[in-house]
């Protein structure tokens, strides 16, 4: 029998004028300590940011995205950030800040296949 593992997420979002507090769900990261597995995963829909933030400058944000999806596989990317431990590389790509990609408070749960969880997390929370 397979047994359920500890994992922790947070949803992604587009932050583009934090005085704003308005946002856009894009992607998911999620750490399972028990399986050393720590992923990103993101959905750019381009028309539906264009719709919500007028402006937004799309290759930019894809550029954030390339260097927090390098952070979490731990690879190098200029960032001192990616040569960390799993945890605190979630640690740190899951912290409070003020910019214009943010995580939202992280969210505990169990899970079977972490990869089958993520998922379900961006299907529910994203899409």
């Amino acid at each position: 029998m397979q047994e359920y593992n500890l994992y922790e997420y947070a949803v992604i979002r587009v932050v583009p004028r934090v005085e704003r507090e308005e946002f856009l769900n894009i992607g998911v990261v999620l750490y399972c300590a028990k399986k050393k597995y720590l992923q990103a995963k993101f959905i750019v829909d381009e028309d539906k940011l264009a719709m919500f933030f007028a402006g937004l400058d799309i290759e930019d944000l894809k550029k954030h995205l390339y260097v927090f999806d390098c952070i979490c596989r731990g690879e190098n990317c200029n960032s001192p950030i990616a040569k960390l431990d799993l945890p605190s590389r979630f640690r740190w790509l899951t912290a409070t800040r003020s910019t214009i990609l943010q995580c939202s408070k992280v969210h505990p749960g169990y899970c079977l296949e972490p990869d089958i969880t993520i998922e379900k997390i961006i299907d529910e929370m994203v899409l």
